[in-house]
């Protein structure tokens, strides 16, 4: 080959590009598919977390299946035009909607149509999932709020994370929702351990994953850039890189610290700032409605038919209401009510007690209110929405009880042992403080019935069998007798005469009376209003009835029955009790032994004088006399702190405070004066209200002394000195007058020069202000020179 020659070179084949291999697009779809089920898994654990308070897993289930439906809805359309993603998903979620409502009415039972339903669910979703019992029962109006809450997360997350490609953002509306959800689960379940981790290690995962275009071509992104350009972007990620990193290790030891310290604290219940439903006031003291139902015996209420019940000992009581609270007027419900579903919380039975299980239908006929009747306790509720009482057992239908409403009851009744009655103690503490309580005020003759009824029967049980056959045996039942359980009506219902009224009531009294009295024995009790029906069918206002109930340790509330048997004459109280009068009547005082004589008089007592005690001068002289050193001692006080304020302003502090506090020193002297100063005025304004506040007051002085009335005095020669006359107040001095317009300089020099004032300019402030202020006290008359040394004013004013 010749020197000159060219050189040829010959590029080697190039291949043909390989589609990718079978393993390789499996690998890509499941990258691809990585993101999208990491935001499942994320707004499905809000479920999870959720449903611990629920009583079924029906919600966890329901919110899942938004969670997923949400996010696949955002991956199929996500190569449409953005604006169609929301329409889209709103259709589905809409559907998704409407089988979840369908789903948990069928679960609750719930009575209705779907739109009935729906309607009822989207009105009064939130207050009822806030006011629920928990557990709460899946139903149309406690599912509604997580179901749509779970799609409009997961349609969010997918659009952030899988259109935008920010998956960091996009697990951020799963985070809120997990957050929410806790939230609301608040005390009523254990601290969700495992469902956050798992929602952490999720989240790693997803921003973990890769994303699309990644790979070797874009594994830099400064390539193709100049080598100086390129330099300094690397640089510029490095110290954004380390930037970062040190905020996510400062944060991390700040907040670390405060995070570990709230692990032992309480949740807080957000069902504490949401009102439960109330009762209303017919139904918080349905012990009134006693004698009404008396008077009109033939009233059907309700309609029952027992399903399941067991044999003998006749038809079980219905209960309407508990009412546990007494404040010497009137006995109350007091219960809080919680939205409940069909299956009611499980309270663990007495041990040793006997349980029987009971189901009934009831139909509602006249009843009115919003108690619903159970037997107790109700365990299971169908064909009426309800809220529950843990504490009393008992029952409110929120919308209130309609004729023809009907709806079964299966409940848990609990016989005690007899046997551990006679032995059995009585408990005490805060936790039956409510149930112990006796009002302030109750009459004495009750008081002493209750301690004669203790001190007879030491047993507690002995004590409430004695109290219940003490009214048995010495009252009667009438139809008649007027409403009323406050501490005059039970006094006169006890010891009232019986021609006149007394002794004779309807079960509200009785029953009233021994709740009481049994507390005043020591004994915790509570009234219980229901019906006592004799058969299936119909119950009347006949079969109303209310009985009182004691608590005992280890056997429960256990009902006694103070009602007298029928066809058994009552005995008088006198027999068993008599109220003992405060004083003895005049004609039992016992006569004196011995007569006084003419010739050894008895010297009667001095008037106003107790024989045996201080006499009234003595005791009216001693109030007086204390009344004034009180009084003497407040003013003695009122003079120190009146004085110490004057010596902290003028004395105390820098040349500026201390000039400040002389300006305020004269200022409250005018107010004292009742010469008060505007704020707008100006220093020299205030010096020159100042003169004439104290010129006038000389003046009105010398007026009235008898003196000339130009406040300056008399002439230098004398005249009229001849005629006896109170001497007149001098004259103000012009050193004061001209004083009081350097004491408005310092002051602006104060405002307006800081630090042009030194020690000596305070002292001068100082002294002019005293010179000043007690020249116009000495102006005053006699009784306001007295008040303004006590005066407090000073001492409140704002500065």
């Amino acid at each position: 080959m010749g020197r000159g020659a060219p050189v040829v070179t010959v590029a080697p084949p190039r291949r043909p590009a390989a589609g990718p291999a079978p393993g390789g697009r499996l690998v890509g779809v499941l990258r691809a598919a990585l993101v999208p089920a990491a935001l499942v898994v994320l707004v499905a654990l809000a479920g999870v977390v959720l449903g611990r308070v629920y009583a079924d897993p029906l919600l966890t289930r329901l919110v899942a299946g938004a969670a997923a439906g949400s996010v696949l809805v955002g991956v199929a359309a996500r190569r449409l035009p953005s604006w169609l993603v929301a329409p889209l998903s709103v259709v589905a979620l809409a559907g998704w909607t409407l089988l979840s409502l369908r789903l948990a009415a069928a679960h609750a039972a719930v009575p209705g149509g779907l739109g009935e339903v729906t309607v009822d669910a989207a009105r009064n979703a939130i207050p009822r999932l806030l006011t629920a019992m928990i557990p709460v029962e899946p139903a149309p109006d406690t599912v509604l709020v997580p179901v749509v809450a779970a799609w409009l997360t997961g349609l969010t997350a997918a659009e952030v994370a899988l259109r935008a490609g920010r998956v960091l953002l996009g697990c951020l509306p799963p985070a809120l929702l997990y957050a929410g959800a806790l939230y609301v689960v608040g005390p009523n379940a254990e601290p969700a351990v495992g469902p956050t981790v798992l929602f952490a290690a999720v989240a790693a995962v997803a921003l973990a994953a890769p994303r699309r275009g990644s790979g070797p071509a874009a594994a830099d992104p400064t390539d193709g850039l100049a080598p100086t350009v390129r330099a300094a972007v690397r640089l510029r990620l490095v110290g954004a890189s380390a930037g970062g990193l040190a905020v996510v290790v400062a944060l991390a030891t700040l907040l670390a610290p405060v995070v570990a310290g709230q692990v032992d604290d309480r949740p807080v219940d957000p069902r504490r700032y949401v009102e439960p439903p109330q009762v209303e006031s017919l139904d918080e003291n349905p012990l009134v409605r006693i004698s009404g139902w008396a008077l009109n015996p033939d009233q059907r209420l309700l309609d029952v038919r027992t399903v399941d019940a067991p044999t003998g000992g006749g038809p079980p009581r219905i209960r309407l209401a508990v009412l546990s609270d007494y404040d010497g007027v009137t006995w109350r419900v007091g219960g809080t009510y919680r939205n409940a579903g069909r299956t009611l919380p499980a309270a663990e039975p007495t041990p040793g007690a006997v349980t029987e299980a009971v189901q009934q239908e009831i139909t509602v006929a006249e009843l009115t209110g919003r108690l619903l009747p159970a037997v107790p306790t109700p365990r299971e509720v169908s064909g009426a929405r309800v809220a529950y009482d843990p504490a009393s057992g008992t029952l409110i239908r929120p919308e209130g009880l309609t004729p023809g409403l009907r709806y079964a009851v299966s409940s848990v009744r609990e016989r005690p042992d007899e046997n551990l009655l006679s032995t059995a103690n009585v408990p005490a503490g805060d936790a039956v403080a409510r149930v112990l309580r006796v009002p302030d005020g109750a009459p004495e003759p009750l008081r002493r019935l209750a301690t004669q009824l203790a001190e007879a029967n030491g047993a507690p049980y002995a004590r409430a069998d004695a109290i219940a056959a003490f009214l048995a045996e010495h009252y009667r039942v009438t139809a008649d007798s007027p409403s009323g359980h406050a501490y005059p009506n039970l006094t006169f219902f006890l010891f009232g005469p019986r021609n006149g009224g007394g002794q004779r009531g309807t079960s509200e009294q009785f029953a009233a009376a021994f709740a009481v009295l049994g507390r005043l024995a020591g004994l915790p009790t509570r009234v219980v209003v229901g019906f006592e029906p004799k058969a299936d069918g119909p119950v009347r206002a006949a079969d109303a009835y209310a009985w009182p109930e004691v608590l005992f340790e280890g056997v429960g509330w256990v009902p006694f029955d103070p009602m007298p048997r029928p066809d058994t004459e009552p005995r008088p109280v006198e027999e068993d009790f008599r109220p003992q009068p405060e004083t003895p009547p005049p004609s039992e005082v016992p006569a004196p032994t011995e007569e006084p004589s003419a010739t050894s008089p008895v010297a009667a007592p001095a008037p106003g004088r107790d024989r045996g005690g201080v006499g009234t001068p003595v005791l009216v002289g001693g109030g007086v006399g204390g009344l004034v050193l009180l009084v003497g001692a407040a003013l003695v006080v009122l003079a120190a702190m009146r004085r110490r304020l004057t010596r902290s302003r003028l004395d105390a502090g820098d040349p500026a405070g201390r000039v400040a506090g002389a300006w305020r020193e004269l200022t409250d002297a005018l107010r004292l004066a009742g010469r008060p100063v505007g704020a707008d005025l100006a220093a020299a304004e205030v010096a020159e209200q100042a003169r004439g506040a104290l010129v006038e007051a000389r003046a009105a002085r010398s007026s009235r002394a008898g003196g000339p009335a130009d406040g300056f005095g008399a002439s230098a020669d004398g005249a009229g000195a001849s005629a006896p006359a109170p001497a007149p107040a001098p004259a103000p001095r012009m050193a004061e007058l001209a004083g009081l317009d350097e004491l408005a300089d310092l002051v602006n020099r104060v405002a307006f020069a800081p630090g042009s004032v030194g020690p000596a300019g305070a002292d001068r402030a100082a002294a002019v202000t005293a010179d000043y202020v007690r020249a116009l006290r000495a102006a005053q008359a006699r009784w306001a020179r007295l008040w303004w040394t006590v005066r407090p004013g000073p001492l409140r004013w704002r500065r």
